[in-house]
């Protein structure tokens, strides 16, 4: 008789989607089963780019220590034409949500921090050599029956059985062809040779983007001396061709003085994809990262909307597990991320095309442009500091419209007629974007991240005001209930007084820096209510908190049952 192992959800895929779903939802007390066909991790390079999106998450989990000695920070893009000047430079000096913009990193080195992290859980554990080859579903759980091989060459099948299922195994995926959803986009016919050295001929650590009309090209420069070079392939050039190491010398020698020095990890073709799932969830089965979307490299956005994926979902997960909300809560898994992996796809196709224009004429013209365009601040601007980026924001979903305080749905600006909505400095809304991570003091610590202050799960934050003073004993029983922190953010100023005066149960942070006051003296809303993936999920004025906070508890279909245990212990300061 096959024995049926149990957890609360099934893994498929030990990449590096997979491994961050598990982390979280390990963090948050729930036990995972990771079944992965390969017998170990990929080892080479695949995606270069991690961004402070993806960095915010990784701290979330607690892996910074492992994986920042596997990055390169502030990871510089520089546009050049044929003849090798610069027509653009995408440098971005921001650190909003706490970490720098843009990093280059080594893939399998920071996939292998997220794999050491699930240690940390005994209730996850990740099975090499399991290829899933059938998956049951019913009412209550679903089954997936793997088979494994052993040193004999002999093949067993093993059931695991769990509430939910999360195929995570890249653009193949099994999972989404069981859903029976589309795949829809585009796939570009033009290819590319993908080549990575170890021991870094130039050692310059940004990127240099290429836009030679004879044959576009990428330049990265990767931690741990990896130097990594991408070609576009003209039609005709065939796989066997390109790979062979004198056709790559020749594209190299343009680069290195001597490329048949180089010490290569590998070279290989690929094709640019762009598609996106017409659904994320359908069930008990789910989608996330390449399985559920696609996308060129150029935008870097590959990984870090896997990532996005993760972080939006593992607190779902997790809330649904622990009865806290209505498995409905999972539908607004695809409303939430599916359009921005559209937005990123869109951008990525378009920034493609930009660079890989062959005619020599209409590159003269883009270049032409470009250099005219430079001479704009504003536009300079714009795509120095990552501007054109489209951050997420969330519409509907466990979001609720900051004038009318309706359920499900955030209109992207603030239209009330009062008095501190009309003479804000900004009235888009906050709702549905992520907030903000400055540096705080309290009373644990100094100049600490916004996050390590807070926790991972729900938090109230209230700027200059004692929360439990502004919300009626009917709302905070329901926070609680939620087991949502209570903070009050004030000038360092006032922090002492604070802490003196405001309950107990409040967590007082002072503003050091000014980043929060200026955040909070441009918009007329000094009540946040903020998700565990800090997006903003409401903000108000006070007298509207206990309306926002009722509709905020509709939209995540809330059951009124007691936070998860693990991340009410994990709210503690």
């Amino acid at each position: 008789m096959t024995t049926t192992h149990e957890s609360d959800v099934l893994v498929v895929g030990a990449g590096p989607v997979g491994l961050m779903l598990a982390n979280i939802l390990g963090m948050y007390g729930r036990s995972v089963t990771v079944l992965e066909a390969l017998d170990d991790l990929i080892d080479y390079p695949r995606g270069v780019g991690l961004d402070d999106e993806s960095f915010r998450t990784i701290q979330t989990v607690g892996l910074v220590d492992s994986v920042r000695p596997h990055t390169n920070p502030q990871h510089i893009m520089r546009l050049v034409n044929g003849a090798g000047k610069v027509i653009l430079v995408n440098n971005p000096q921001t650190r909003d949500f706490g970490w720098e913009r843009k990093h280059g990193f080594i893939q399998p080195e920071v996939d292998r921090a997220l794999y050491n992290g699930l240690h940390r859980f005994e209730n996850v554990r990740v099975l090499f050599g399991h290829r899933v080859e059938r998956v049951d579903e019913d009412a209550d759980s679903v089954t997936a029956i793997a088979s494994v091989t052993d040193a004999d060459g002999r093949t067993t099948e093993h059931r695991f059985r769990a509430q939910y299922l999360v195929g995570c195994e890249g653009g193949k995926s099994p999972t989404r062809k069981r859903m029976g959803v589309s795949f829809e986009g585009e796939s570009p016919s033009t290819r590319w040779l993908v080549v990575d050295v170890e021991n870094d001929p130039l050692g310059t650590p940004n990127v240099f983007l290429g836009a030679d009309p004879k044959r576009p090209y990428v330049s990265i420069g990767l931690p741990h001396a990896v130097r990594r070079w991408e070609f576009m392939l003209h039609d005709g050039e065939t796989e066997e061709q390109v790979t062979d190491p004198r056709f790559v010398d020749a594209l190299l020698a343009e680069h290195v003085p001597g490329p048949s020095q180089l010490q290569f990890i590998r070279r290989r073709v690929f094709t640019h994809h762009g598609r996106v799932a017409s659904t994320f969830r359908k069930g008990r089965q789910i989608i996330a990262g390449d399985a559920a979307h696609l996308m060129p490299v150029w935008m870097g956005q590959g990984w870090n909307s896997g990532m996005r994926d993760a972080t939006n979902l593992g607190w779902k997960l997790a809330t649904v597990l622990s009865g806290q909300a209505d498995d409905s809560l999972l539908d607004t898994y695809t409303a939430e991320r599916k359009d921005h992996a559209q937005a990123m796809v869109d951008l990525s196709l378009t920034f493609g095309k930009f660079i890989k224009i062959t005619n020599p004429v209409t590159a003269a013209l883009r270049d032409g442009a470009s250099t005219v365009l430079n001479f704009f601040p504003q536009v300079k601007s714009y795509f120095a500091d990552m501007r054109f980026k489209p951050m997420p924001r969330y519409t509907r979903g466990v979001v609720v419209d900051p004038t009318a305080q309706t359920a499900g749905r955030a209109a992207a600006e603030l239209t009330s007629r009062l008095v501190p909505v009309r003479t804000a400095n900004n009235t888009t809304s906050p709702v549905g974007v992520q907030f903000p991570q400055p540096r705080v003091n309290s009373r644990h610590g100094s100049d600490v991240l916004l996050d390590d202050a807070i926790g991972n799960w729900w938090s109230v934050i209230v700027w200059g005001n004692d929360p439990t003073a502004v919300l009626p004993r009917s709302a905070l029983d329901k926070l609680e209930l939620l087991g949502a922190k209570l903070v009050a953010i004030v000038p360092e100023t006032q922090r002492t007084w604070a802490e003196e005066y405001m309950n107990d149960d409040v967590l007082v942070l002072g503003d050091h820096t000014g980043q929060v006051k200026k955040w909070f003296d441009d918009r007329p809303t000094p009540m946040i209510f903020l998700r565990p993936d800090r997006f903003v999920a409401g903000a108000c004025l006070t007298q509207h908190g206990p309306a926002t906070l009722d509709s905020i508890l509709e939209a995540m279909s809330f059951t009124g049952r007691p936070a998860p245990v693990a991340a009410a212990a994990s709210l503690v300061s």
